[in-house]
């Protein structure tokens, strides 16, 4: 009997395809005994991604100029309030459509820089 030639390749363990990295599982490495706050509270993400969306679009407010179109509507009144805010430049072809509860909204209209160029933007 002819024996194989030897591979080319060396001989490494491969992962099957699926497995992927698990968030929190390293964690156990550093010190900590149990999972990520993050995973116990799924709330807590989506705190820290409203505030990035409020300042992102107090930013962009802020900081357009005269050519900015800026709509803001309410779509839904209930069980929650939700509100549309539509901002565009044509110039650059440029739209932005987001959608808040109107807790985020009272956050972005708090700041009075926000709240004068509405004024000023608005139909």
């Amino acid at each position: 009997m002819i024996p194989w030639p030897p591979s080319r390749y060396r001989n490494r363990f491969m992962q099957p395809p699926g497995s992927f990295k698990l968030a929190g599982f390293h964690e156990g490495r550093r010190g900590h005994t149990g999972p990520s706050d993050s995973l116990l509270d799924p709330t807590a993400l989506g705190m820290g991604r409203e505030m990035r969306i409020v300042e992102s679009l107090r930013h962009q407010i802020v900081q357009g100029g005269d050519n900015q179109f800026l709509r803001i509507r309410r779509v839904f009144d209930g069980p929650k309030e939700i509100y549309r805010i539509e901002i565009e430049v044509p110039e650059l072809g440029y739209q932005r459509t987001t959608l808040l509860d109107g807790d985020a909204l009272e956050e972005l209209l708090a700041y009075d820089e926000v709240r004068d160029a509405v004024d000023a933007r608005l139909p």
